[in-house]
């Protein structure tokens, strides 16, 4: 998008850059070990995952969820490295090891809660958050992901189809496991994970894209640089009616900005056609980094 120069941000030193990732992937495998001990086990809520595997074995057998998740997360991530022809990297390797490890060094921790409601909400939010924190680092906790992937490839299922399905047995498990109660339980905590991961990695800043038709395009295009100081891009459009070209200009600003540019394309041109539409994730110039 054609904007005014700014004065560009040094890039982090690539060994600098790696290890902010590996300290991301151990403190979110932290944080989904902790939240696993201290609100998901303690009330039976199985919510997808090796985790979920883990509580509903806890409540069978009374196997311990650290040795469990290892014996589930090592084979798949080898499985994963065989059969998808992937290179998983170590990162996640280490996510695959140290999250169980996580989850043995705090079972003795106290619940924090011992109301199912409250742990199905708040685990899936300690969950979410560790799992988004471990994925902006570039990596993944291995389990279900993994064999999700393995399902698609050899099925022909989508890969959602095949998340769905694998957290869907284990939620459906846990119903028969526990009791009904347990599995709607189970089924909160898995909407709180995934609503908080995607809180995680879009962030809570919304954005604006606005496309903009007006018969004065450069001195829009002009206002919007020196008043909002944000670049737009050009599209070329064809009227439907009148079968002429018209440009069309799209520019993404914060949504701080948009009273701001509304004002500016008001008095450029009150007769300008104007589109708006939210932006969850912007990247780039001006905005995030990718």
């Amino acid at each position: 998008m054609e904007r005014k120069n700014r004065r560009n941000r040094p890039e982090p030193h690539p060994h600098a850059k790696l290890a902010g990732e590996y300290l991301m992937v151990l403190l979110g495998s932290a944080f989904v070990a902790v939240a696993f001990n201290v609100f998901l086990l303690p009330n039976e809520v199985a919510s997808g995952g090796v985790s979920g595997i883990s509580t509903l074995l806890y409540g069978l057998f009374g196997w311990e969820p650290a040795f469990v998740q290892w014996a589930f997360n090592i084979p798949l991530f080898i499985s994963g490295v065989v059969l998808l022809g992937k290179q998983f990297g170590a990162k996640t390797a280490v996510g695959t090891v140290f999250l169980p490890f996580v989850v043995y060094l705090t079972d003795s921790w106290e619940p924090w809660t011992l109301n199912p409601l409250l742990g199905a909400l708040f685990g899936g939010i300690g969950v979410g958050l560790g799992l988004g924190i471990v994925f902006r680092g570039g990596a993944s906790t291995g389990g279900t992901d993994l064999a999700a992937q393995i399902i698609t490839k050899y099925t022909g299922f989508t890969l959602g189809t095949s998340v769905a399905l694998i957290d869907g047995l284990i939620v459906l498990s846990a119903a028969i496991v526990f009791d009904i109660e347990k599995g709607l339980y189970a089924l909160i905590g898995l909407y709180v994970t995934t609503k908080t991961i995607d809180l995680v990695q879009v962030g809570l800043g919304r954005s604006k894209l606005v496309y903009i038709i007006t018969n004065r395009q450069e001195a829009v295009r002009d206002a919007v640089f020196e008043d909002i100081d944000r670049g737009v891009t050009k599209l070329t459009a064809t009227g439907g009616y009148t079968e002429s070209e018209k440009p069309i200009i799209m520019v993404v600003v914060h949504q701080t900005e948009f009273s701001r540019l509304k004002q500016v394309i008001k008095r450029v041109d009150p007769e300008a056609f104007v589109i708006v539409s939210d932006a969850s994730e912007v990247l780039g110039e001006g905005f995030k980094r990718a």
